[in-house]
């Protein structure tokens, strides 16, 4: 058997689901975006989408619901300046396309001298992180009720004071095509699967919760029985120790951030921040601030989509660009943005490979994808140590930031109360609060750890939601602010 190269593969996936059962073909392409380039634009593209999605969810000892969809659609953009025009439809079809197409050329009254003409003449540049597979073909129905009920089996034996078990399992074959007005193609085949865990303890009335789980882009047999087993011990872990925590101390204290999934107050505290829109228009804390020291020496930010078979990776992103390593902040100096095709061309910069959107039926935007801060040469335990008195979080529930001041409250799920070095017992209703660009520059101390978080990831932006992934090491953060209850 002769194998094609990946990107012509995934192109040739691309246009057998997008364009041949519509009749279409990269001539239609070409027309379209013609007749939007008739008009003076910036930027123009069309996406197209082929979404089939399945989820099982098992509670109470049952598999209760089970769901698959299919979406497919075609979007539409016109960019003049910073303005946008975009439109959309689930109907593939060549009529479709060029109403979309004459519809939002209008953005521009100008209409250009002579005949417009496009075509398509090049493919762009792609990774190759992860297979094209399909994870929803890669293990039956029986299979995928099986593994549910295998989780909740190993969490009830795992401790007796486990009440209730709940976990989900999701599976999604995303293909995307892109065709651009200066004549690229590109596509991916994107597969995505999950798998949640959360499990409630009950000791004496009182009620915990715990959670856990990961995934990535590959088959559902990533999902083996040591890396259910250890989902599972994570979780009931997770609300046995609650069941014992104390109200949290409240103040101005040292707080010290595990490793991994921690790494989610970095993505929202300052990765957002960090993203082109916000610092073109002005209204983020780094806004005007690239050459300029923003946090302590040591600390060395990443966004990255390029790490194999991660949640956030993409081999090109929604705009057709190949995603990068990018390094947002080297030794505690802000370095760049993170960028879109139209925010980088307004900013005059390069696309950093981070125009994202959540379907056809919506606008790219920066958005991050791996979000991470490098490791130190500090030992974790010698971090948790160093604690005089403190917090050390290891989990991290829901939060929040206003981009502008760059303020944040986070709420810990699992965290401890640290003296003299030792950790003296579990601590719930603990609340971080602090501004991002300040936090940065009282690191104090960063392990030898770094941990990428375990696949959950999912970061909303105006109304749309996209995977991503994060990461960190051990951290210590001097004088950060802890409501509590006690």
């Amino acid at each position: 058997m002769i194998s094609r190269e990946p990107t012509i593969e995934r192109l040739a996936v691309a246009k057998s689901l997008l364009l041949s059962p519509f009749g279409l073909d990269e001539s239609h392409l070409a027309r379209a975006l013609a007749e939007i380039k008739a008009h003076r634009v910036d930027e123009a593209d069309l996406y197209f989408q082929y979404t089939r999605s399945e989820g099982w969810s098992l509670e109470e000892g049952i598999v209760k619901t089970g769901s698959f969809s299919i979406d497919q659609g075609v979007g539409v953009r016109a960019v003049s300046g910073e303005k946008t025009a975009f439109a959309y439809s689930d109907d593939i079809s060549e009529a479709s396309l060029l109403d979309a197409a004459r519809t939002v050329r209008t953005i521009s009254s100008a209409a250009q001298s002579g005949r417009a003409r496009a075509a398509i003449k090049k493919i762009a540049g792609a990774r190759s992180l992860y297979l094209g597979t399909d994870p929803i073909a890669s293990l039956d129905s029986t299979g995928k009720v099986e593994l549910l009920g295998k989780v909740e089996r190993l969490a009830r034996a795992k401790d007796p004071r486990v009440a209730q078990v709940m976990a989900g399992l999701a599976s999604e074959y995303d293909v995307v095509m892109v065709a651009r007005a200066d004549g690229t193609l590109a596509a991916d085949v994107r597969p995505l699967v999950r798998l949640s865990v959360t499990v409630i303890a009950e000791q004496k009335g009182r009620r915990e919760m715990g959670s856990s789980g990961g995934g990535g882009r590959f088959g559902l047999a990533y999902f083996d029985d040591k890396l259910i087993a250890q989902y599972v011990d994570e979780a009931v872990h997770a609300a046995v120790t609650n069941l014992e925590a104390r109200a949290a101390p409240a103040g101005e204290m040292t707080v010290v951030l595990g490793p991994g999934w921690p790494g989610i107050l970095l993505h929202e505290a300052i990765g957002h921040g960090l993203e082109g829109d916000f610092n073109r228009k002005g209204s983020s804390a780094f806004s005007g601030r690239i050459g300029q020291r923003v946090a302590a020496k040591g600390v060395t930010v990443l966004d990255d989509g390029t790490i194999a078979d991660r949640r956030g990776s993409l081999n090109v992103d929604d705009e057709g660009n190949a995603s990068q390593r990018n390094v947002l902040i080297e030794d505690g100096i802000l370095k760049g943005y993170i960028q879109d095709a139209m925010n980088a061309r307004l900013m005059g910069v390069a696309p950093t490979g981070n125009g994202r959107r959540e379907s056809y039926a919506h606008i790219p935007m920066p958005r991050m994808t791996n979000t991470y801060m490098l490791g130190g040469d500090k030992d974790p335990q010698e971090i948790v140590k160093s604690i005089k008195k403190g917090l050390y979080a290891t989990n991290f529930g829901g939060g929040q930031v206003d981009i502008t001041s760059g303020k944040f409250v986070f709420s810990a799920s699992e965290a401890y109360w640290v003296e003299n070095g030792k950790i003296l017992y579990p601590v719930k209703g603990a609340t971080i609060v602090g501004n991002g660009p300040d936090a940065l520059t009282r690191v104090t101390m960063i392990g030898n750890d770094m941990k990428l978080d375990s696949g959950v990831g999912t970061c909303g932006k105006e109304g749309q939601s996209v995977p991503v992934g994060v990461g960190q090491p051990t951290l210590r953060i001097d004088g950060l602010t802890v409501g509590g209850t006690a």
